[in-house]
């Protein structure tokens, strides 16, 4: 065998393969990712989603309006992460990360709920503030795949906050997360206040930069995509997203659902998730939004990577 087929065959055999997974606790679901990661001697490592699994708990709708987690949505919870768990036994995962965000970070007893968690399905579930979700979610890497002479802003949307991120000319300028979401909104619990904070805070942070583009991530702005029919990597511009949200607007819940095939609990905060996507890009000064299907789960499986890539590292 020579020597030139010898590297031939490294070169083009995979080096090694992880599995990873990650648990997202939402203020309107719970999801759980399981990707499989595949390294190769001299290229960047493939990012494969292999299950992807949602469940609408709401828990905003109990914490928004309460103050705390019910009982029959702890119950529920409990027995999500139980089914997670046995998931991810089945798929033989050894590193994950889960993390709870909005709607845990304001319930009084989440402490108490995530001992329960714990107790009951041997995970631990850390409560991040709305400053490390806007890290996680930037931790995508989105901005790799970008022009790095334009400028771009990062709009995650969720039940309970909004975490924006904005990067121009290759450069990370800011990340700030508001608690402004679509559920929170559903219960109006967002003041006028709230949104003259956010509405401030993006056109003075966006001022001065060039042609600012949109990147849009959550589950409402990814079913505006589908129903769109644009094709894959092409964006939505600004108009387009006023018109859905004058024709859902104008629509009860059912006539949304049976219209556009909705689920009941995408149905309600589509209008809410529209009407934020929309502001922050007119505050922003952005006409369009591409749509890249990631959010803050693909971004706690980046983070897992490289933790895992550490510890492999020090090993070594």
């Amino acid at each position: 065998m020579t020597a030139f087929f010898i590297l031939y065959i490294l070169q083009h055999t995979i080096w090694v393969t992880l599995k990873l997974a990650a648990i997202d606790i939402g203020s309107n679901a719970a999801r759980l990712l399981i990707t499989d990661v595949i390294e190769y001697p001299d290229s960047k490592p493939e990012f494969i989603k292999t299950v992807l699994v949602r469940v609408p708990l709401r828990l905003g709708f109990d914490v928004f309006e309460k103050g705390e987690i019910s009982t029959k949505k702890t119950e529920q919870l409990c027995k999500t992460i139980k089914a997670y768990r046995l998931l991810l036994d089945v798929y033989g995962i050894k590193h994950l990360k889960a993390c709870a965000t909005s709607a845990m970070r304001d319930a009084t007893n989440a402490v108490q709920v995530l001992q329960r968690v714990k107790a009951e399905t041997g995970i631990t579930v850390k409560v991040i503030s709305g400053e490390e979700e806007a890290t996680l979610i930037y931790e995508n890497h989105v901005a790799d795949y970008m022009d790095n002479k334009e400028s771009y802003l990062y709009i995650d949307v969720g039940g309970g906050s909004t975490e924006l991120t904005f990067f121009s000319d290759g450069e990370l300028v800011f990340k700030k997360s508001f608690n402004i979401g679509t559920i929170r909104l559903l219960k109006d619990q967002v003041k006028e206040a709230d949104w003259n904070e956010m509405k401030d805070f993006l056109r003075q942070k966006t001022r001065g930069h060039h042609h600012v583009t949109a990147i849009g991530s959550g589950g409402n702005i990814n079913k505006v995509f589908n129903l769109s029919k644009r094709k894959e990597g092409k964006p939505l511009d600004l108009d387009s997203l006023k018109a859905y949200h004058k024709d859902f607007s104008e629509l009860t819940l059912a006539e949304r659902m049976q219209q556009y095939r909705l689920r009941e609990d995408r149905a309600d905060v589509i209008v809410p998730a529209l009407l934020i996507y929309i502001n922050a890009m007119r505050w922003a000064d952005a006409e369009e939004i591409y749509v890249p299907k990631i959010g803050l789960a693909d971004g706690l499986i980046h983070t897992l990577y490289d933790e895992v890539g550490e510890k492999k590292h020090v090993t070594n």
